[in-house]
């Protein structure tokens, strides 16, 4: 089955590039080697119905559920997780993904994270 994605806000997108480019500067201080491929956490918030259509959606991009939180306010997160490298191209599609799987799913895109992928062993 091929997905209809859909159009995303521009402007959106680039808010969420500044963000992005914050995380990328930081992991590059902690000596990243940005193409090496890892598990990368991506959030949403939103509820059960929402979730069930973001996990039917995003495993077709390779997303799997890491956790399900819920927080002091009572919000609910999602957390999945999938696998890439953080350069600036794979993170820009990533977002773009993420944004795409928010509006598809009535849910709203909280974010990703990483560790730092130094090419030493912790």
């Amino acid at each position: 089955m091929s997905l209809k994605l859909p159009k995303i806000d521009e402007a959106r997108l680039a808010e969420e590039w500044e963000a992005d480019k914050d995380i990328l500067r930081q992991l590059a201080a902690n000596g990243d080697k940005a193409r090496v491929s890892r598990p990368i956490d991506v959030s949403f918030r939103g509820d059960e119905e929402g979730f069930e259509k973001v996990l039917r959606i995003a495993s077709q991009f390779g997303f799997v559920e890491l956790d399900r939180e819920t927080d002091e306010e009572g919000d609910l997160f999602l957390f999945l997780e999938c696998e890439q490298a953080v350069d600036p191209e794979s993170i820009k599609a990533l977002t773009r993904k993420c944004l795409q799987i928010e509006i598809m799913c009535d849910v709203e895109y909280d974010g990703w994270g990483c560790e730092a992928a130094t090419g030493s062993v912790h």
